[in-house]
């Protein structure tokens, strides 16, 4: 076996694994992590097949911006860690089934499909070229997309954050000292210099 067929099934496990975690996890932060881990195997796998543009695509598109949105939305949301919310999926049966229904048609459709190979190989420069219409022809809807995106994050950051006048006073308590301690406090003349 080569290296980059052992590179590839290494990748796949990676990718699988971290998939499997991320529809299992109970805890929603755990789940966005797992789901970084499985879209960094994914770029490794567009190295593999070398197209470096999709592979820095999915680096800075899917692993930078859009997990990294989840991962602060999740930050954000107080009540993500409170005890008293249900963290289980009661459609689990459902969910089985429709994705069993999926992988049959998925494999049906992978079984009956001629894909053809070319003998042709890629064109070399192709990142360039499109690296180029990016910064000159098509720069405005590149710029808008951005823009677009950064006025979502600093949505959800607005929507997430808590206004204090809507927020009840939690009652404060005073920490109890132990045995120890209280002992020493009531004794005049036992203070440390």
């Amino acid at each position: 076996m080569d290296t980059i067929s052992l590179a590839f099934f290494a990748l796949a496990f990676l990718i699988i694994a971290s998939s499997i975690f991320v529809v299992s996890s109970r805890n929603v932060f755990h789940s966005a992590i797992f789901l970084v881990l499985a879209l960094f195997g994914v770029a490794g796998i567009f190295v593999l097949l070398e197209a470096p543009f999709l592979a820095a695509a999915q680096v800075l598109i899917y692993v930078g911006a859009v997990s990294m949105l989840m991962i602060f939305a999740v930050m954000l949301t107080a009540r993500i860690a409170d005890a008293s919310l249900h963290h289980t999926n009661e459609q689990v049966g459902t969910g089985f089934i429709v994705s069993a229904g999926l992988l049959v048609v998925i494999l049906y459709s992978l079984w009956k499909t001629p894909f053809a190979v070319s003998p042709d190989a890629v064109t070399e420069g192709a990142g360039k070229t499109l690296g180029q219409l990016l910064l000159t022809k098509f720069v405005l809807p590149f710029e808008i997309v951005s823009v677009l995106l950064l006025g979502a994050l600093i949505g959800a950051v607005v929507i997430a954050k808590k206004d204090p006048s809507t927020t009840p006073e939690r009652e404060t308590r005073p920490i109890p000292l132990p045995k120890s301690a209280q002992k020493a406090a009531q004794q005049p003349g036992t203070a440390e210099n």
